[in-house]
Formats: C-alpha cells, sequence, structure tokens
C-alpha cells in the first residue's frame, strides 16, 4: 500500500512540474527565463543572451513632445523611423540617431486641410510615400514625400462585401506594384487587397477553419441556447502583417496557436515549417496563461523574421526554415522589458520595441552571440558555405544546446560534398530529412568510387566461375572416355 502511495505522489509531482491541467494541452515555459530556446525533446534549454537594450527614448528626448497611445512604426532603407502617435493623431518622423525630422498631422483635400482621426497602421513605401490606415475616419489615406495628397481610399463597393459592411483599416503594406493590402476590423476573410488607383479588388489568404469533429457532434445534439454559448466555426482575424522585399505576405492570426503565415501572390500560405515547433512563440507555458498572443512581425533579411508576443512582451526570432533562433523581452519594469509591447522593427541589427502605455521605444543591441548566429544564417542563405561553416561552429562554442545549429553545419557540410560529416552533424540535431540526404548522397559517393572495383571483381569472379565449370566439364569428359576404354 505505501509503495502504491509513493508511486501516486511521484506521479501527482511529475504532473505539477510538467504544469499539465485543465484547460492547457501543453506545458509550462521558462517564465522568468531571460534568455533560452527549446530542444528537439521540447525540454526548455539556457541560451545567451542574443539581444540587450541600451536605450530607452520617449517622446521628449526626441524633442517631439510625449507621445500618446502610440501603436505602429516602420524604419525605412534610408534608416529614418516613421512612428504613428495615435493618440495625438500624428506621424512623427525621426532620424536613425532618434532626433525629430518632421511631424505630420494634416494634409490639404480639395483645398480644405484635413486631420487624422485615430490611426492605427502606416507603410512607407520605396518611394517615401506614406499610406496611413486612418482608423476613426474609416479611409486610407497615401502621401507623397512631401505631404501631399495621393489619393484616399474610402469604404469600398463590391459583390464580395455586405451591405452593411463597415470599412475600419487597422493595417496596412504596399509591394513593388503599388498594390495595397488593408487589415480591416471585423473581416473574417482575409487581407482586403486594392489596386493602385485604389479599387477593391478582392479578398487574400483567409484563414482556414479549424474543424473539431467532437465540437461539431456535440453542437448536432445540444439545445438552441447551448449551441449559442459555443465557438462558432468561423475563421480568425488576423492580428498584424508585413512585406519582404520579394511582396511576399507574412502574417499573424488570432488562433489560439498563434499561427504564421507567408503567403504569396495567390494567397496560399508558403512558411517553411522545418523547425522542431511550429513558429508560435513559447511552447511551454502555464495552463492558466495559455499560449502565445502574437500581436506583429518583423521580416528582416534572408528569410529571418521575428514575432511578437503581446500575452508575455517576448521576441521570438526565426530563420526562413523556421528554426528558434534566440528569444529576449518580456514584461515588467525592468530596462529590456515593457508594459504593452505593440509593434517591432530593425533598424540595421538592432530591435526597436514599441511600448504603447508608456509611449517608449526601447533599442536591443546585439551581443557577440547574436551576431555570430545572425552571420551564420546570412552566410548559409547566401550559399557561403565556408563562411556558415565557421561561424555555426563558433555559435556552438557559445552554445552547445542550440541544436538546430548542428543542422546548420550539416547543411553547409551537405553543400560542400563532405556527406559522411554531414550525417555526424544531421544526427546530433535530430535532422531525420537530413540525414537521410546526407545518407543517400554518401551511399551514391561510396558506389561510385568502388563501382569499379566491385565490377573488376564480379567480372573476375565470373571468369573463375565460367573456368572452373569448363574445367570439370573437361575433367568430367576424360574420366568418361577413360572408364569407356577400360571396359573395352
Amino acid at each position: 500500500m505505501m509503495r502504491i502511495q509513493n508511486k501516486l505522489y511521484l506521479l501527482l509531482a511529475l504532473t505539477l512540474l510538467l504544469g499539465i491541467g485543465t484547460g492547457g494541452t501543453k506545458v509550462r515555459a521558462a517564465d522568468g527565463a531571460e534568455s533560452y530556446n527549446y530542444s528537439y525533446w521540447g525540454l526548455t534549454t539556457a541560451a545567451p543572451a542574443a539581444y540587450q537594450a541600451n536605450v530607452l527614448w520617449n517622446g521628449e528626448s526626441m524633442g517631439a513632445g510625449a507621445f500618446k497611445d502610440p501603436s505602429d512604426f516602420q524604419v525605412t532603407a534610408d534608416k529614418q523611423i516613421y512612428l504613428l502617435d495615435s493618440g495625438n493623431n500624428r506621424v512623427v518622423v525621426l532620424d536613425d540617431k532618434f532626433h525629430l525630422v518632421r511631424t505630420i498631422s494634416s494634409f490639404v483635400r480639395d483645398g480644405k486641410e484635413e486631420t487624422f482621426n485615430n490611426p492605427q497602421g502606416l507603410f512607407v513605401t520605396e518611394g517615401k510615400e506614406l499610406v496611413i490606415a486612418d482608423t476613426g475616419n474609416k479611409r486610407i489615406v497615401q502621401l507623397d514625400q512631401n505631404n501631399n495628397l495621393v489619393k484616399v481610399i474610402e469604404a469600398p463597393k463590391s459583390d464580395l462585401l455586405s451591405e452593411k459592411f463597415d470599412f475600419q483599416p487597422v493595417r496596412v503594406v504596399v509591394d513593388k506594384a503599388q498594390r495595397i493590402y488593408v487589415m480591416s476590423t471585423g473581416v473574417y476573410d482575409g487581407f482586403m487587397e486594392f489596386s493602385p488607383d485604389g479599387t477593391f479588388t478582392s479578398f487574400v489568404g483567409a484563414n482556414r477553419v479549424s474543424f473539431n469533429p467532437t465540437d461539431y457532434l456535440w453542437k448536432m445534439l445540444s439545445t438552441k441556447a447551448q449551441r449559442s454559448q459555443m465557438v462558432m466555426f468561423t475563421p480568425t482575424e488576423f492580428t498584424n502583417l508585413d512585406i519582404d522585399r520579394e511582396g511576399f505576405i507574412y502574417a499573424t492570426n488570432g488562433q489560439d496557436s498563434g499561427n504564421v503565415k507567408k503567403l504569396n501572390a495567390q494567397g496560399n500560405d508558403i512558411l517553411r515549417r522545418e523547425g522542431y515547433f511550429a513558429p508560435e512563440g513559447d511552447i511551454r507555458y502555464m495552463s492558466a496563461t495559455g499560449p502565445s498572443r502574437l500581436i506583429d512581425i518583423d521580416v528582416g533579411d534572408s528569410e529571418i523574421y521575428s514575432i511578437l508576443d503581446g500575452k508575455r512582451g517576448r521576441i521570438f526570432t526565426y530563420d526562413g526554415d523556421g528554426h528558434l533562433l534566440y528569444v529576449f523581452g518580456g514584461l515588467g519594469n525592468q530596462m529590456g522589458q515593457f508594459n504593452t509591447p505593440v509593434a517591432i522593427e530593425r533598424l540595421g541589427d538592432e530591435f526597436l520595441v514599441l511600448d504603447k502605455a508608456l509611449g517608449e521605444i526601447t533599442v536591443f543591441q546585439t551581443t557577440e552571440y547574436g551576431r555570430t548566429l545572425n552571420e551564420a544564417v546570412r552566410a548559409y542563405y547566401n550559399g557561403d558555405e565556408d563562411k556558415a561553416f565557421t561561424l555555426y561552429q563558433k555559435t556552438i562554442s557559445m552554445n552547445a544546446n542550440l541544436e538546430f545549429a548542428y543542422a546548420g553545419i550539416g547543411k553547409a557540410l551537405l553543400r560542400q560534398g563532405d556527406y559522411h560529416e554531414a550525417m555526424k552533424y544531421f544526427k546530433k540535431s535530430m535532422d531525420q530529412k537530413g540525414y537521410s540526404k546526407a545518407f543517400l548522397l554518401y551511399r551514391k559517393e561510396v558506389l561510385r568510387e568502388y563501382f569499379p572495383g566491385i565490377m573488376t571483381g564480379i567480372l573476375l569472379l565470373l571468369v573463375c566461375w565460367f573456368g572452373i565449370s569448363k574445367y570439370r566439364k573437361w575433367k568430367g569428359g576424360k574420366k568418361v572416355a577413360f572408364i569407356k576404354q577400360r571396359a573395352v
């Protein structure tokens, strides 16, 4: 009896340790950890800090006056910072040293000055045209680099939209063909696409409904009142979007899993998910707090992208294959922590995080570890195998727990043609796909190397066998002839 009780206590302790409870299917995250990663087995592993906060800016220190509920910002190619000061209905433009360049709070339309009303999103094109989601006025405003009005997009009319459709744009991006993609509140059909002249054309990238047969069965058996309390089988809204240099849209949606998508021109999701886990933020967490709530995404060079978890204030960065590179940030009152983070951007190799409640921008600089890992990913992306190999080796020397880096070395060796050595590193990273590819190539290489010798040996064996057979037949014939001669 005592032995059974001990087993029950052990099981209970393990359950509490893993954080398994009602309302949650995953386990507890490394809450409080400053820097960490996840292993192949889903365990939290310690990691060196890739980024550290070193500067904090607010409206007063920038010379722009206090910010009020800023909601979005963007860093342009020439490193100017466009910040949307929503509560003050203006756009603040800064240089790369965070010095005030100018503010934009109005524009002229048909000879009359008009202002913004609680704008929530902005985008700056390559030609330095400013596109603003003027949410309170239910319109999109596009200005040229001299603050002259280009066009205004108001509530569109289309057979794809209901008569009661309420146009409330909150985020916007523009591709190289000048097509405008708008995220609007209450729209479940994806992003609204507008042609360069401002005509609504279609929806792009609608989230698919997650169907649960058990829930459907319960709905069939429930009363009308009970069904009204259940979750509807409707697609979820997107929470943010960004666009890369090739015109692919990266988006986060409001599903519980915090899904991330990469949409092509047809609206198909082409995001690679070859990491140990899907890119969704924390995979270990307390059941009471639930999964990450992704509220922003930023796409850098070499297909590196970062997502912001509004629930815990953390930034998760992934490579183009979906491997988690590093994590930093958090909620709190210390340097490098936030109250209400709403947006992330890159300024060169630095990270900027915008805090809506505090009206502040926190600047994060890379550590040696972060720079090395970033450069390793870039080198591999650009096809520089020798550099990638060296940098991944250096990364592992600083963080032996980064299993994905072993796969990076394996891929570099694979490109170099060292298949046997690549197999060893793929095995360390538990990369079965990479290991299988390296094994097939290595087997082909071995067969190619030894094929002449093997074929020569086979031919010699065949010749010997043929010779022995002939000899046996000849000898057997002579023996028969001898016997016949004796018999005579």
